[in-house]
């Protein structure tokens, strides 16, 4: 999988959130990639200026299709372009893939616990769809941390996973819960953590996606509750 600058067309475009939207890129020469891997989206103006932006991919596997679903970032050079503009037809250089450290590939027969903040779901995404791909054996959990019902990045896809395979999905919602008979919205906590997450006596592989400061703070809770550091993988963002 060599990692090169590519010119993709971009052939399915749609809402995911009302702030987000789902992109599927052809990449003739694309590579394949593993789950958890990203690349950069590089966008040229007119007069020469150039904008690069790092997006973890959804997608997994051989092919020369791609899935990204990005985020909205307000005041950003690139995001408010690909959620706002860019339409089928369009074409997009693309460099990659990137990333040989936060990726899962089937095999391992430990448990794995994914935590997602926002739109760091997307990386988890696919690890979560390469894992019923390949029909893996391993248990698999989600914890998502997001705003509310509707910023949940692949919504149904995530509830139709969770009823058909072993992917055990749990949500915190940090602003407004789905219903009154749910835990009252607010920020993720140590107690919540300890309570969804595999336990650390299981060793699970535990992969950490979101914001630095919720990266951060997760993989400290980790650590407190007994998981070993090397059993934690984190990537942070941050572009727009």
């Amino acid at each position: 999988m060599t990692a090169a600058w590519r010119v993709g067309t971009v052939v399915d475009a749609r809402p995911e959130t009302a702030t987000a939207r789902r992109l599927v890129i052809e990449v003739p020469d694309w590579p394949g990639n593993d789950a958890g891997q990203h690349l950069d989206v590089r966008l040229t103006a007119p007069d020469g200026y150039q904008a690069t932006r790092s997006y973890s991919i959804a997608s997994a596997g051989p092919g020369s299709r791609i899935e990204l679903a990005v985020d909205r970032v307000p005041d950003g050079e690139v995001s408010p372009y690909l959620v706002d503009d860019v339409l089928p037809g369009d074409q997009l250089e693309v460099h990659g893939p990137l990333g040989g450290y936060f990726v899962w590939r089937p095999g391992d027969p430990r448990p794995v616990q994914l935590v997602g903040g926002g739109s760091g779901v997307v990386p988890l995404v696919a690890m979560a769809r390469a894992h019923a791909t390949a029909g893996d054996g391993a248990p698999f959990r989600l914890l998502y941390s997001v705003r509310t019902p509707d910023d949940v990045f692949y919504r149904d896809e995530l509830a139709a996973a969770a009823a058909a395979s072993p992917l055990r999905v749990d949500y915190v919602y940090t602003r407004r819960a789905l219903s009154v008979d749910e835990a009252a919205p607010g920020r993720l906590t140590r107690e919540r953590l300890e309570a969804v997450a595999v336990p650390a006596e299981e060793r699970p592989r535990v992969f950490v996606c979101g914001p630095t400061g919720f990266v951060e703070q997760v993989a400290a809770w980790l650590q407190e509750l007994g998981h070993a550091a090397g059993d934690i993988r984190t990537e942070r963002f941050g572009g727009s």
